[in-house]
């Protein structure tokens, strides 16, 4: 009886022994899995959070970034549109300019014969014998002028106007108590402007006025 005794205390004594082994397996274990749950349950969570903090930031400073960009690229067009269409108009001008005065040279070429012409024509009107000669000469030279008139030629006036350097061309002065002093009283040889630029300046003569033993009497 004894020794049965003995028997079930050491055998009660180990499986207390095993489960008290056990119960502090199972500590050991839970507080060793507890900072892995906590890690777990809280880390992801902060760093997924931050994560999306972060890209929210970035995501506003490449909006911010690219509409300044956008604002450079209009500002940078809007300033090449209006250089195109100042370059656009410039050569608009140019080709209109060089439209109008491109038949300068020809018509240079051809004013000498139309002084010819006026030089026929007032020879004839002193012959009496030359109407029919005349007439032929101012039909001739009235069709030349129309049609250099079309290409914009023009006649500078001269006679009895007041003398201008940029038009007319002073060849010489005389006396005369007719015209006031600085006055054209001759025409030489006819100015010509080609659309309101001058192709040649008319050579005339200049009104000196009133000899100077003339200008103290009454």
């Amino acid at each position: 009886m004894a020794r049965i005794e003995v028997k079930g205390v050491k055998d009660q004594q180990k499986a207390e022994g095993l489960e008290q082994v056990g119960t502090e397996k199972e500590k050991a274990e839970g507080l060793t899995q507890e900072p892995e749950k906590k890690a777990k349950g809280k880390g992801p969570e902060r760093v997924a959070k931050k994560a999306e903090e972060m890209t929210k930031q970035e995501l506003v400073k490449k909006l911010d970034d690219t509409q300044e960009e956008a604002e450079k690229n209009y500002d940078l067009y809007m300033r090449t549109y209006a250089e195109m269409e100042n370059i656009k108009k410039r050569g608009i001008r140019e080709r209109e300019e060089l439209a109008k005065h491109a038949n300068e040279s020809l018509i240079k070429e051809i004013l000498p014969v139309i002084d010819n012409l006026d030089k026929a024509i007032s020879h004839a009107q002193n012959d009496e014998n030359s109407s029919a000669l005349l007439e032929g000469l101012e039909l001739t030279r009235d069709g030349l002028m129309k049609a250099l008139e079309k290409a914009g030629l023009n006649e500078v006036e001269a006679l009895g106007k007041p003398f201008d350097p940029n038009l007319h061309e002073s060849v010489s002065q005389q006396i005369d108590d007719t015209v006031a002093p600085g006055h054209i009283i001759m025409e030489l040889q006819k100015g010509y402007l080609l659309n309101g630029r001058l192709v040649r300046p008319s050579m005339v003569v200049i009104s000196q006025g009133k000899a100077p033993n003339e200008e103290g009497t009454i």
